[in-house]
């Protein structure tokens, strides 16, 4: 033992574990008055926050939640599931923020799986809770949100506790649980489960408090910003947001509904510096009509993620006043672990090749060691030539504690050392990254590997293409071949034949879709095209 491990040991003094529900206290301590949390004709500031908060927490412990036990929260962007992110693991629990858009099957899974004790629901979703609650064997308490501004046709009573009701049981004066261990689990997202039941991914309060952390440098957050909630804070929690902004005294504005046209006069109203979205949301904003526009007086930083974004979106968002900053993420990494740094050089660049930039998922957070495209044979990296394809793995303290209950899948996500993410990448010389597929989306044709993404980039920088979703179709000759479906834009046409000769000009001939379908397509809640079910028709 060295001298700097003698009589220098860990105490309450100099060793306190991390939590981001500290950010709330602190922002009730300094900015009390400020105004916190914005929806519709409801404002809090942060001393209104906070009580809120703890006395939920308290209403909670008071029916016997704590330490380890599981609430579940099924709730559209509102105060309501903003609050449960501090109310909750305020007591020691786990917060579990279920996907809106679920089947009945699979949000009777999710909780029995979670064995969530408390389930705080929307009134909007009753016809699918109804359904829940008639399975259901172990049932929840349950709590409702009533909001005015939902569709009052669906509001039906579904528990025996109203929200605020349940509130107005909790103690002022109640003094919340910190976590004695950073490791102490805080959260419990469920992965989309496309090939059978979702994962429950666990977080832990030392990953978001670094993930909130690690958002605010990479983003440049300043303090005093203000942010809309177009992502669902049910993904990813809110892809740690609901956390970030307390610790930058920002606000949060609250959108319900993904509206583009409210979405406009929200960033006016609210003078909205900041939001993030998934491509399919871009896509909505640029494709907005005159109408529902609005020219906007200030800039507005947007992060987009969820799926690798064709590089003519940067293009079209630049031109209405939106900077846009490319970040990659998963479930299991708490959100975006990498993201577009910008570099000065670059701005020299023609258009094209600086948004060819842009569509990169780049490098590493501050808050993330390490990220790699590595051979998962032999775990070794990838030359970085732009052409040699990997599987982006991913090393640090905002990878999740593992799958819950589920051993054997988080030793293999794990193996080696390294989180496995199942994307398919190259590895440019500066070292940015870029997604060529996910590997069950690769297209195999004939021995040769196709990107799926560089033919979906090629296809929607059609002026008629809203956007373009590939997938393998089964082929006699070749094993695969592309096959592509198309949203058009509005007003717009275009036949199969016409963007087979599009690309055609950029595209070796192998990589031409053999089979092009107009539709819409179709999409998860947070903007995902669900491929799998485009692969159904074959």
């Amino acid at each position: 033992m060295n001298n700097y491990e003698q009589n220098l040991d860990k105490n309450d003094a100099n060793f306190v574990p991390l939590t981001p529900l500290t950010f709330l206290e602190r922002a009730k301590d300094i900015y009390p008055n400020y105004e916190a949390l914005v929806y519709e004709n409801r404002s809090y500031t942060w001393s209104d926050v906070y009580r809120r908060c703890t006395k939920f927490a308290s209403a909670l412990e008071k029916i016997g939640i704590g330490l380890g036990d599981t609430v579940s929260v099924m709730a559209m962007n509102t105060p309501e599931i903003f609050e449960a992110h501090y109310s909750v693991p305020m007591t020691g629990a786990i917060l579990n923020t279920i996907n809106v858009r679920l089947d009945a099957k699979t949000v009777q899974y999710i909780l029995e799986h979670s064995e969530a004790k408390v389930f705080i629901v929307d009134r909007q979703f009753h016809s699918v809770i109804s359904k829940v609650m008639e399975q259901l064997k172990n049932k929840p308490i349950i709590i409702d949100i009533q909001d005015d501004f939902a569709d009052q046709s669906l509001l039906k009573k579904i528990g025996e506790h109203e929200y605020e009701d349940f509130l107005n049981t909790g103690d002022d004066n109640y003094i919340w649980k910190r976590p004695k261990d950073e490791w102490q689990a805080i959260s419990l997202n469920y992965t989309s489960g496309t090939t059978g039941n979702p994962k429950g991914v666990v977080y832990h309060h030392r990953g978001s408090y670094l993930m909130s952390t690690g958002s605010a440098v990479a983003w440049n957050m300043p303090n005093r910003l203000s942010f809309l909630t177009i992502v669902p804070m049910f993904h990813c929690n809110g892809w740690g947001y609901p956390w970030t902004i307390p610790m930058l005294n920002g606000k949060t504005v609250c959108l319900r509904n993904i509206d583009v046209k409210k979405i406009f006069e929200l960033i006016i109203k609210h003078k909205v510096t900041h939001f993030g979205g998934a491509p399919i949301v871009l896509n909505m904003i640029t494709g907005a009509s005159e109408k529902d526009r609005k020219k906007l007086e200030h800039k507005v930083y947007v992060l987009t993620a969820g799926a690798p974004p064709p590089s003519i979106i940067f293009k079209k968002m630049e031109a209405l006043g939106f900077e846009v900053m490319h970040v990659y993420g998963l479930t299991e990494t708490y959100g975006h672990v990498s993201q577009c740094a910008w570099n000065d050089e670059w701005n020299s660049l023609d258009e094209d090749k600086k948004n060819e930039i842009k569509a990169r998922q780049g490098v590493r957070y501050p808050n993330t060691e390490d990220i790699k495209v590595m051979n998962p044979e032999n775990m070794e990296p990838v030359p970085q030539d732009g052409k040699t394809m990997g599987e982006i793995m991913i090393r640090g303290n905002v990878v999740m504690k593992g799958y819950f209950k589920d051993k054997a899948a988080t030793d293999k996500a794990m193996n080696g050392g390294w989180f496995h993410s199942g994307d398919l990448a190259v590895a440019h010389p500066d070292g940015y990254i870029k997604i060529q597929d996910r590997s069950k989306d690769i297209i195999i044709s004939g021995g040769e590997n196709i990107s799926s993404i560089e033919i979906e980039n090629t296809l929607s920088k059609h002026p008629a293409v809203s956007i373009a979703a590939v997938v393998a179709k089964p082929d006699e000759k070749w094993g695969e071949v592309p096959a592509a479906f198309i949203e058009k834009v509005k007003d717009k046409d275009v036949t199969d034949k016409e963007l087979m000769d599009f690309c055609r000009e950029t595209l070796a001939g192998f990589k031409i879709p053999k089979y092009i379908e107009f539709c819409e397509l179709p999409k998860t809640s947070t903007g995902k095209i669900q491929k799998f079910e485009l692969r159904k028709k074959f």
